[in-house]
């Protein structure tokens, strides 16, 4: 094989359509726009411009409230802090704080702070302190033998 020979697969590189580029193309003359009217002129962008008629968007009532000043809290789910202390990422017999979540990686950045959440098993008997917890949360953690302490302290100095 030589350098001359070489050549794309079939229907590899796809032609562009050469629109206003004479009758025979299928798309000459006006090139597909129709005749005359806005639209046909280059530079045009009308998206949601209905005629001067109220736009849709602008027609529909708004829904709901956006808290300027909310607190954004991580998201941690009992679940996987019981999976890192089996995997030996967390030390389940030290105190399990917001820092160590970080620290091991469960938690990427603390945000407001941490939340923990009731979703899956505790097993082991951990002591978590952290910023939030759900009732559901701290049930599971003291029935487990541990305790769940919620710093709402923390937060505010935050």
């Amino acid at each position: 094989m030589k350098l001359h020979e070489l050549r794309d697969n079939d229907g590899a590189a796809k032609k562009a359509k050469r629109v206003g580029r004479g009758p025979g193309s299928g798309k000459g003359k006006t090139a597909g726009r129709g005749i005359k009217g806005q639209k046909s002129r280059s530079g045009v962008a009308i998206n949601g411009y209905e005629g001067g008629q109220m736009p849709l968007y602008q027609r529909l009532p708004k829904r709901g409230f956006n808290k300027p000043n909310r607190k954004d809290y991580a998201v941690v789910n009992l679940g996987l802090i019981q999976k890192f202390v089996e995997a030996g990422k967390l030390d389940g017999s030290a105190a399990i704080t917001e820092d160590a979540l970080v620290a091991s990686g469960l938690v990427r950045r603390k945000l407001d702070g941490i939340r923990v959440l009731a979703k899956g098993e505790v097993t082991s008997k951990l002591s978590i302190e952290v910023t939030g917890a759900s009732k559901a949360a701290i049930e599971a953690v003291e029935k487990a033998g541990g305790s769940l302490k919620v710093a709402t302290v923390a937060a505010e100095a935050a």
